[in-house]
């Protein structure tokens, strides 16, 4: 279902004053990248390769509280990593329903 001119004409007005009062909002609904995601991935990445090394050192000194330390970093950077995707399919997946 299409729009009429004057909807259209409304939506437009919404939009130029969006970009006027806010626009990094505005920058980031039209980029359609939600806010932090490229922090989230680059913090979640690095906290995953951080835990994998801590293991690692862990077994290689046989300091168990340091493999256990890199494990949970490891876990947490993975569920930082992977949440921040998901929220990412979730809004595009609504973005894209019609609406009823």
């Amino acid at each position: 279902m299409s729009l009429s001119d004057e909807e259209r004409r409304s939506l437009e007005e919404l939009e130029r004053d969006l970009a006027a009062t806010d626009p990094d909002l505005a920058f980031e609904l039209k980029s359609g990248r939600p806010r932090g995601a490229i922090a989230r991935t680059v913090f979640g990445a690095s906290a995953v390769l951080l835990g994998f090394v801590m293991v690692i050192v862990g077994i290689a000194t046989q300091l168990i509280i340091l493999g256990v330390l890199g494990f949970l970093l490891a876990s947490g950077g993975a569920y930082w990593l992977f949440a921040g995707a998901s929220l990412r399919r979730r809004i595009e997946r609504h973005d894209d329903d019609p609406a009823p």
